[in-house]
């Protein structure tokens, strides 16, 4: 998470950004029959210390006001070891309101992100009308998330405020301030094993991969459906790599590259979220009510120069805490995600320009789930830093976050400062456990990878890698501004994705849409 250089956010962030950020300013005729109370897991041959996890059956019990039903699957902690621990998975669906094609799993992204509150609070936003009809849709929070057996890493919210918005006193990039940085997270990842306990060390990728293969089992489906965003696309080819034969729709939207290096994620993403900012200036000086006038060189010049006096001077907030670059970039990157929250960002350079941090400060909470009470909603913040830890492999030599700090502040001028000197897993309670490389999937069904050409979290250039590296994998681009493209862009990739997933229609070239 890029707040206190702490990079690899891959989360879909702006989904709700107008009904959760108060900015100022600015019955169906067919009733399908009720669905089972329970699921009937398939019948297939399975380890036999896997046999009791693959032929649980769910109970679903009407949830969320009578719209939607919920259920809790178990898995082992440990897949390596099954018979040592047991976790819970938090399952929410809402059921095909027509001729049911099975079950659809969806994941929104992070990792941290809660696909059960995706569903919950955004059922029309995560799927279509479509799609809603033909499939039960089924958020699940990952292992280590939020409703699930989750990871925790502080008692006091105000600890939770002190990891994420204090400021150094030492220059940015001195030996002092690396220290503190390291020794911080340090702390914060010794206090993730204190109230986490050993599930800490079980939240990777892989895990929860196979955790996807448990949850279609127990659905009552021989084959994955599944809809991944942002995030969500590792966990999908991961699955993809891992059971090959067992994938029937799968599609990645908003695609992570599996052979991309921590480094190479944050410098791509600096790239993209700086060319998302001069998409946004360039959209914002055709308007009224722009901060900036003159050039987007000008305007991305004066951005830099505001950020770098919130290091010299940071701004006082109304709660006490202090409007640094750290806090300020998260506020700027998180309308980013979606040219409708546009506008939000010239109300935040207008405000902090004349001193103020309300605006900022909404953002920045916003995008990390915080409350207006100092309370955050859920452990997605935990989540994500424990998940990337073990899924990234990383130098944290000082020598080697200089030589980076120089490689990103080249590739992008304005951002990549920000994204420079990440020490979240120096020290980390568990070493990373996977190698990161390309996935083929080999004799895997065909897998649809959406990709946008100017995405600034998940950046054009990777979804077209992950089409290419797998042995059935078919790209379909939008050309527009935002993460992800299926259901917020147009018809084109609309009827490519439901297409797909209710006729099985593989698309016989990227339709450019």
């Amino acid at each position: 998470m890029p707040t206190r250089r702490r990079t690899l956010r891959l989360a879909i962030v702006a989904a709700t950004l107008a009904l959760v950020v108060p900015l100022s300013g600015c019955v169906s005729s067919f009733i399908p029959k009720a669905p089972a109370a329970t699921s009937t897991p398939v019948n297939e041959k399975v380890a036999a210390d896997l046999k009791p996890f693959y032929s649980q059956v769910l109970h679903w019990k009407s949830c969320q006001g009578g719209d939607f039903q919920c259920a809790t699957a178990t898995a082992p902690m440990d897949w390596n070891n099954p018979a040592t621990a047991s976790i819970h998975l938090a399952l929410i669906r809402k059921t095909a309101t027509g001729t049911r094609l099975g079950s659809l799993l969806v994941n929104p992204g992070g990792p941290g992100g809660s696909g059960y509150d995706f569903i919950k609070d955004s059922l029309s936003y995560a799927v279509d009308s479509k799609l809603q009809q033909s499939y039960d849709i089924v958020g699940f929070d990952p292992r280590g998330v939020n409703r699930s057996s989750a990871v925790k890493c502080y008692q006091d919210p105000a600890d939770m405020d002190a990891f994420l918005f204090s400021i150094p006193p030492d220059p940015i990039g001195s030996d002092a301030w690396i220290a503190e940085q390291s020794a911080s997270n340090q702390k914060f990842g010794q206090d993730c094993l204190k109230y986490t306990g050993p599930l800490l060390g079980f939240v990777d990728t892989v895990s929860a991969a196979r955790d996807l293969d448990l949850l279609r089992a127990v659905l009552g489906d021989k084959k994955l459906n599944y809809l991944g965003y942002s995030y969500g696309t590792l966990l999908g080819a991961t699955y993809a790599g891992l059971y090959p034969k067992k994938t029937g729709h799968l599609v990645l939207d908003g695609a992570l590259d599996p052979a991309t290096t921590s480094f190479d994620v944050s410098e791509t993403q600096a790239k993209g979220f700086e060319s998302a900012l001069r998409a946004y200036i360039a959209d914002c000086e055709t308007g009224k009510n722009c901060p900036f006038s003159g050039s987007v060189d000008a305007a991305m010049t004066t951005i830099r120069s505001l950020l770098d006096s919130l290091d010299a001077s940071p701004l006082r907030g109304a709660d006490g805490r202090e409007l640094g670059s750290a806090v300020m970039f998260n506020a700027i990157i998180f309308p980013l995600y979606d040219r409708s929250s546009w506008p939000y960002l010239s109300q935040l350079f207008t405000s902090v320009m004349q001193g103020k941090t309300e605006v900022a400060f909404e953002l920045a909470d916003s995008y990390y789930g915080r409350n207006a009470d100092g309370t955050y909603k859920d452990n997605s913040t935990e989540a994500f830093i424990a998940i990337n830890c073990l899924d990234y492999r990383s130098d944290d030599s000082i020598a080697s976050l200089r030589a980076d700090a120089a490689k990103l502040t080249k590739a992008a001028p304005v951002l990549g400062p920000q994204l420079a000197y990440d020490t979240s897993c120096a020290n980390w309670p568990f070493p990373s456990t996977r190698d990161r490389v390309a996935i083929a999937a080999d004799g895997s069904a065909p897998i649809v990878v959406v990709g946008t050409t100017n995405d600034p979290a998940t950046p054009y250039v990777w979804a077209k890698n992950l089409a290419k590296e797998l042995t059935n994998g078919h790209l379909v681009t939008y050309t527009g501004e935002g993460h992800t493209a299926y259901n917020k862009s147009n018809s084109c990739v609309n009827n490519a994705v439901d297409n797909f997933f209710i006729k099985g229609t593989v698309p016989s070239r990227d339709p450019r849409c």
